[in-house]
C-alpha cells in the first residue's frame, strides 16, 4: 500500500472513508496527545481531550484547505490548542494569581547545566506549572505566539501574559537550580 500525502488522507477522510479515518488517528493521534498532555498536564484528561480533537477535526474535515506539507497537522494541532484553552478557561485557572513581575533574583542556570536535566524531569516541572502559568508558557515558549496574541486567546492583557510567563519561569528555574544543587553541580 503506498503512502497517502495529507491532501489525499484529508479527501477520503471528507468521504467519511474508516480506513483513513483510522490512518489520521494513526498518523497524529500521539503527536496530538503528546501536545494536549503539554497543556493541560494531566494524561486522562489529555487522552480525552485528544479525542475530543479528532471528533472535531473530522466533523470539519470538509472545510479542511491544504496549504503545503504539515498543514493536516497543523490545522489538528489548533484545533487541539483551542480546545485545551477553553477547557483551562472553564477552570478559570485554579486559583492562579495575576500578579506581576515577581521578584526574579535567581541566577539564571548556564546551557552546560540545562543539559544535564533530563527532558523527562523537565517536562514533569512543566506539566505540574498551574493551568494558567503551563498555558501561556507552552504558547510562547514551545509554540511561538506573541503575548498580545496569548492575551487574546486566554482574556488577559498583554502585559498580564508577560507576568504570568515571568511566574512560571521562575518557578521552573527553581526547580532547575534545586535539581543542581541535589545533583552537586
Amino acid at each position: 500500500m503506498t503512502v497517502l500525502d495529507e491532501r489525499e488522507l484529508a479527501r477520503y477522510c471528507s468521504e467519511r472513508e474508516r480506513w483513513a479515518e483510522d490512518e489520521l488517528y494513526r498518523r497524529y493521534a500521539a503527536r496530538v496527545y503528546t501536545l494536549c498532555r503539554r497543556y493541560l498536564g494531566d494524561g486522562e484528561e489529555a487522552k480525552d481531550l485528544m479525542q475530543e480533537t479528532f471528533i472535531q477535526a473530522l466533523d470539519k474535515i470538509p472545510g479542511f484547505t491544504y496549504t503545503g506539507k504539515g498543514s493536516l497537522y497543523g490545522w489538528i494541532s489548533r484545533i487541539a490548542i483551542n480546545k485545551a484553552l477553553n477547557q483551562i478557561k472553564r477552570q478559570r485557572w485554579r486559583t492562579v494569581s495575576l500578579d506581576l513581575w515577581s521578584q526574579d533574583t535567581l541566577p539564571e542556570p548556564t546551557e552546560e547545566e540545562m543539559e544535564t536535566v533530563p527532558q523527562e524531569i523537565l517536562l514533569a516541572w512543566i506539566a505540574s506549572l498551574p493551568d494558567l502559568r503551563r498555558a501561556v508558557f507552552n504558547l510562547y515558549c514551545v509554540d511561538g505566539y506573541s503575548h498580545k496574541e496569548i492575551g487574546k486567546m486566554l482574556g488577559i492583557s498583554e502585559k498580564g501574559s508577560a507576568g504570568v510567563l515571568a511566574k512560571a519561569r521562575k518557578q521552573l528555574k527553581e526547580e532547575i537550580l534545586h535539581y543542581l544543587e541535589e545533583q552537586g553541580r
